[in-house]
């Protein structure tokens, strides 16, 4: 085994505008995940503790689409979801389609824990999560203004691709821009942030946890990828797998448990299994991933523009990019 590691992302489909400040920002808060999951590993903790704790931190801050700061649905509300998963045994929490609970992605590791399923979603989530006493908020907590500003334009553009990280003042809904298309279908507004991280701890357990708001403007009752075992999240005795992008693309991919899969029966590295699924699985789509392999090993792929994220090994090696 290789020591610890641990990757976190905070989204494939940068807008290459961004603004500077906006970028340190996302650096600093990605530094600051890192860290957080860096004392906790040489602290002895478990990969699946580490997945959750630093997923939790990023979903508390709304500079992510996850928990406070989630995207809107059409009707202007919050619906979110998240997944986490055990690499050992293959054991697995998903949610979906929260509107009060605080902390998604540890709603989803109770599922995991305390229910005998894998997967709530809706009123039956909702319930569980009273059933359990987890911190519950007013859907209007996870409501920023840049957002509800973003949905409103997102209702005007008309098939204008919108990233979530352009700044409210430089969009223009007049600018003739291809529509793009998800499934074969148009849509107003793509946007692909969501978090994740990935750990593989000092024993060689791998985990992986996802959580998102979904896209801005989404119909309500839109599932994404983010809470699918095997699509948006994965970890088994070889890797720990958490993706980012087109949530419909991912899913017709079946991207994160692909990574694991050559590496099972092609033998790849993980950085060519990562390359390889990201260069032959997602068809016409965008999307991104991190990585870490039982070994210690980390990685990323994306076919966007950038993506936020950050890497950290036992070795001292630490990143964190956006292009």
């Amino acid at each position: 085994m290789g020591g610890w590691a641990i990757a976190v992302h905070g989204g494939a489909g940068v807008d290459p505008d961004l603004p500077l400040h906006r970028q340190d920002d996302a650096k600093k808060f990605l530094t600051r995940c890192l860290d957080l999951g860096i004392h906790a590993l040489r602290s002895n903790h478990s990969a699946i503790d580490v997945v959750e704790l630093v997923v939790r931190e990023l979903e508390n801050d709304p500079l992510f689409n996850s928990g406070r700061g989630s995207a809107l649905t059409e009707d202007g509300t919050v619906e979110m979801e998240a997944s986490i998963m055990d690499g050992p045994k293959r054991r697995c929490g998903a949610v979906s389609g929260l509107v009060t609970v605080k902390n998604p992605i540890s709603l989803a590791r109770l599922v995991m824990d305390k229910s005998p399923h894998s997967y709530l979603a809706f009123s039956g989530a909702e319930k569980f999560a009273r059933q359990q006493g987890v911190e519950l908020v007013s859907n209007d907590y996870f409501i920023t203004e840049g957002n509800v500003e973003l949905l409103q334009l997102a209702k005007e553009a008309n098939g204008i691709w919108l990233d979530r990280r352009v700044p409210i003042e430089t969009c223009c809904a007049s600018v003739e821009t291809p529509p793009l298309q998800m499934n074969g279908v148009p849509i107003s507004v793509y946007t692909p942030e969501t978090v994740g991280c990935v750990v593989v701890d000092s024993e060689g357990r791998c985990a992986a946890a996802t959580s998102t708001g979904g896209l801005i403007n989404k119909k309500v009752g839109r599932i994404g990828d983010s809470p699918l075992i095997g699509l948006g999240t994965y970890a088994c005795d070889v890797c720990g797998v958490s993706c980012t992008g087109e949530g419909e693309a991912i899913i017709r991919g079946t991207l994160a448990r692909e990574v694991a899969a050559v590496m099972e029966y092609k033998g790849l590295g993980l950085q060519e299994a990562v390359n390889y699924v990201i260069e032959e699985r997602l068809d016409e789509g965008q999307a991104g991933l991190i990585a870490v392999s039982s070994k210690g090993e980390v990685a990323c792929g994306f076919n966007t523009t950038g993506m936020f994220r950050g890497f950290a090994t036992e070795d001292g090696f630490m990143e964190v990019g956006i292009w």
